[in-house]
């Protein structure tokens, strides 16, 4: 037999996570007018995620939390600013957000009000 005739296995698998740390991964979903308005013009939603989550983790923790089919994710790091208070100089803790593309006729509702 040649190597021609050998059957190849094209199946994707996906990777499979720990369904605790899944949970942990998305901290809090991020509300303001710019998360709005991409969300409106892109079917995208903002996310806190750990610093540690990568893009696989990130769209399969929304996949099983929210049921929905996720079409892309891209991640950013914010550095913490530093702010003063009186003499003394503080820092915020920096923040790494996931903008979490669905894809068309999926939709996620954050708010949890009824349509």
């Amino acid at each position: 037999m040649s190597a021609t005739n050998a059957k190849v296995d094209t199946k994707v698998t996906k990777p499979k996570f720990d369904e605790g740390r899944l949970m942990q991964v998305l901290v809090a979903p991020i509300v303001s007018e710019k998360a709005t308005m991409v969300a409106d013009k892109s079917n995208a939603v903002l996310f806190k995620v750990l610093q540690d989550a990568t893009k696989p983790e990130i769209k399969a923790a929304v996949e099983l939390m929210f049921k929905v089919d996720v079409k892309a994710v891209s991640v950013l790091n914010q550095k913490g600013k530093t702010k003063r208070f009186g003499k003394g100089t503080g820092r915020r803790d920096n923040i790494r957000k996931a903008y979490v593309t669905l894809k068309p006729g999926q939709e996620l509702n954050i708010g949890g009000e009824a349509a």
